[in-house]
């Protein structure tokens, strides 16, 4: 039954998993990657859906994020206001080196 499903175009695990990660703007490749493989997406349609994400759209990811949280942390002291941030951009699967890039750029005020 389910090959027929999929002969008719009702199961498409390529275009579920470029839906997804169109839909889910502000998350890092590496959590996209995570979370399509525990839907069950085969490898060869998570590369092609999350393989055009390059370094550059993950930090564009985090900034967004980050603007985002930035105006509820924004009047904080800034040692919470830092923890905050990097918290909420490494539960998006940020990592470590994104995160620092941002906080910089926070500290420098073109963020």
């Amino acid at each position: 039954m389910l090959d027929r499903f999929e002969e008719v175009g009702l199961v498409d695990d390529a275009g579920f998993a470029r839906q997804w990660v169109s839909s889910h703007p502000g998350t890092s490749a590496r959590r996209l990657r995570d979370q399509l493989r525990a839907k069950g997406v085969t490898p060869d349609d998570i590369d092609g859906a999350v393989g055009e994400i390059d370094a550059d759209d993950d930090l564009a990811g985090a900034r967004l994020v980050a603007q985002k949280k930035l105006r509820l942390v924004r009047d904080l002291e800034p040692l919470v206001r830092d923890r905050r941030l990097a918290g909420a951009l490494a539960r998006r699967g940020f990592g470590s080196g994104v995160v620092q890039q941002v906080l910089r750029e926070v500290h420098d005020g073109t963020l």
